[in-house]
């Protein structure tokens, strides 16, 4: 029995985890296939697996000196003049000594607020997209490991972080509004490690996850005729066999609906 251990793709350290597609043309880590409805591509792109502040940071380090201006050398040189015009900040009588009115004072009686997780500026494109909801859902990808070898991945979340899903749920009004449900946009499995159901124990871990949220249904959009190593979302088969129903059937776009309440 191999051991398996699951984790939330928070930040560099397990972004670094997430396994690569069974098919070199496409990357987990570069896709915005759901994110972006328009122009989203499942696409491998190596630019996006550079922070994204390296290229910006170094330029920073090294600004180019502004040109000498032979005929501003005198002006430059002398020392600022007085205005007599300018009057003094006025002093606000309500301050206690001591205390300064340039920002909220510290109320030692209330509580401190509590920091929320985040995902730097500087971070790969992907993961910033996967860190959105730190702060307020949780993470939106979890990493299934095979005795600590990456062998499958799963993308989830909110219906609003996933603009693609929602335009396929445009098109079936008959599909409920409220409560809107969770997604589960990808779910996909190394070469190496189908058939050893492994996929089946990452989206039950994904579905338990999403209940603890407060869900109370979540679909999935498979497409009906794509390769195994081109899709991203399994087949109608694999959603049936991990407690999904048919919701919609349609001969390429079905939707796939499990209640979790």
């Amino acid at each position: 029995m191999s051991a398996i251990r699951i984790v939330d793709v928070t930040d560099a350290t397990e972004f670094g985890l997430v396994p690569p597609c069974a098919d070199p043309g496409f990357d987990h880590r570069s896709c915005d296939y759901w994110e972006d409805a328009d122009r989203g591509s499942k696409a491998a792109r190596l630019s996006w697996l550079r922070s994204s502040g390296r290229d910006a940071g170094s330029a920073a380090a090294s600004p180019k000196p502004p040109p000498a201006n032979p005929f501003l050398a005198d002006l430059e040189a002398k020392p600022p003049m007085t205005n007599p015009f300018a009057t003094a900040r006025p002093a606000n009588p309500f301050l206690t000594p001591g205390e300064g009115d340039d920002g909220p004072l510290d109320n030692p009686f209330a509580p401190k607020p509590a920091a929320k997780p985040t995902v730097g500026s500087d971070a790969p494109r992907k993961l910033q997209l996967l860190g959105r909801g730190l702060g307020v859902a949780g993470s939106y990808a979890k990493v299934l490991l095979s005795d600590d070898v990456p062998a499958v991945y799963a993308q989830f979340g909110p219906l609003t972080a996933y603009p693609r899903a929602q335009r396929t749920r445009d098109l079936y009004p008959a599909l409920p509004d409220a409560p809107l449900p969770a997604v589960i946009t990808c779910i996909a499995t190394t070469a190496e490690a189908r058939g050893a159901g492994l996929a089946r124990a990452l989206v039950a871990a994904v579905c338990d996850d999403l209940e603890g949220r407060g869900f109370t249904a979540v679909e999935t959009y498979p497409t009906i005729g794509a390769e195994p190593d081109t899709t991203s979302a399994a087949t109608p088969d694999f959603w049936l066999s991990v407690g999904f129903a048919l919701a919609i059937d349609d001969e390429r776009f079905p939707v796939m609906r499990r209640d979790l309440a």
